[in-house]
């Protein structure tokens, strides 16, 4: 790889002619550079699978509920989680649905769920 030699870096004029060449260098000098940067970073990757226990779920979850809270969602299986041995553990891609999937429902749609409701059950009694 050329580099760009000191003449240029001491305040010497470019001439037109050289203009091409200097800057090829210097896209040049900067690809390499980057890459050295990117290659260096020590950017811890996040795991794949992130899980939680009790406590890192509470410290979590936006309103950092109570311990008996989650283990009042556990039973009522509102919550989802996995079960090791006694202890309970939570995946982060699971609780980040379950948190997306909270969201109120208008009237609109609760109406149109209860329209449905009510259909299924005409059509199981006649």
């Amino acid at each position: 790889m050329q580099t760009l030699d000191s003449n240029y870096t001491a305040g010497k004029k470019l001439t037109f002619e050289e203009l091409p060449q200097v800057v090829a260098t210097l896209v040049d000098e900067i690809r390499e550079l980057k890459s050295i940067l990117l290659s260096s970073q020590n950017i811890p990757k996040e795991p794949e699978y992130q899980w939680f226990n009790v406590e890192e779920l509470r410290a979590y979850l936006p309103d950092h509920p109570a311990r008996q809270t989650i283990y009042g969602w556990v039973c009522q299986r509102a919550i989802p989680c996995h079960k090791k041995g006694k202890k309970l553990q939570f995946l982060k891609s699971e609780i980040d649905e379950w948190l997306k999937a909270g969201k109120l429902k208008t009237k609109e749609e609760l109406y149109a769920e209860a329209l449905e409701y009510v259909n299924s059950k005409k059509r199981k009694l006649l």
